[in-house]
């Protein structure tokens, strides 16, 4: 196997350069090595060694994975490339396949599986010794949702024909690394189509009327935990922010959740029938024929 060509070296600069000193870097290489400006030379094969590593370091987080990975992160048959399939992590012949089991919509936290420290199997993440153990190490990607994310999930994965449980403590995010075996495996957090994380903190988005923002209501609002009561007071106006104390994320290292906000979007009727529209106009008459309603 060919030794695998490092891309700072490739573009000369060092592993701690900075993004504008890899760009310019780039651009001088670039141009040297364009088959363009080279008639008659080979150098559409450097040119294009050249285009790949600079695609990889002028993007951050390609970049911490090239650092974590190496080259091989990025190949096809990799769980980072693109369009590999027949493999549960996305990665065509790894080792790993597994069953899904939810940890469910229950409280009481998370089952850290028998570690003395729940999080001995994340120190590499948050700082400590190398994961790689002096070596590179095969890494998998692993999907999961954003609910299992935020409550914990158990994934079963077979290596060798032996079965084991990986857990996933309750809180982690996107980009998460666990080291299991001789195997680093990085979380992947599907995107959620009500909520939204930022950090700790959970956002999302509730819908009312016209009538119940000047009205008031007691609203349902759909959180991580599930559905709590939510008192909108009458005359609330659009993009009015509401928190919901620790409601949000649980912390990974530690006790307590982040909080879970939740802004109030006012849905304005498109179509009114002919009493509905009546009664908007009674309702301008007594607000005294103001252009807006807000």
């Amino acid at each position: 196997m060919a030794q695998e060509k490092d891309l700072y070296e490739l573009l000369g600069v060092s592993k701690n350069a900075s993004s504008i000193e890899i760009k310019k870097a780039y651009r001088k290489l670039a141009l040297e090595h364009h088959p363009d400006r080279n008639k008659g030379k080979d150098t559409a094969g450097k040119f294009k060694e050249l285009s790949k590593a600079y695609e990889i370091l002028s993007d951050p987080q390609k970049r911490q994975t090239y650092d974590q990975f190496g080259s091989s992160a990025f190949e096809g048959g990799s769980p980072f490339g693109g369009g590999a399939q027949g493999g549960p992590f996305g990665g065509q012949g790894g080792p790993f396949t597994y069953t899904y089991n939810s940890s469910g919509g229950g409280g009481g936290g998370f089952d850290p599986g028998g570690f003395s420290d729940p999080f001995e199997i994340f120190r590499q993440f948050f700082g400590g010794e190398s994961p790689f153990g002096g070596q590179r190490r095969q890494a998998y990607s692993l999907s999961i949702s954003f609910i299992d994310a935020i409550k914990g999930v158990e994934k079963k994965v077979t290596i060798d024909g032996k079965t084991q449980a990986i857990k996933i403590p309750a809180g982690v995010n996107d980009g998460s690394r666990i080291r299991f075996g001789n195997y680093d495996i990085v979380v992947k957090v599907e995107a959620d189509k009500h909520f939204q994380r930022q950090g700790y903190d959970i956002v999302s988005e509730e819908e009312i009327t016209f009538s119940q923002a000047a009205l008031g209501i007691l609203l349902e609002a759909e959180t991580v935990s599930g559905k709590v009561k939510l008192r909108i007071p009458s005359g609330t106006q659009p993009n009015t922010v509401f928190r919901l104390a620790q409601k949000g994320v649980p912390h990974l290292r530690g006790s307590g959740k982040g909080d879970h906000y939740v802004k109030i979007k006012i849905v304005v009727p498109k179509n009114l029938s002919g009493k509905q529209r009546e009664l908007f106009k009674q309702l301008d008459e007594e607000q005294g024929k103001k252009k807006s309603w807000f």
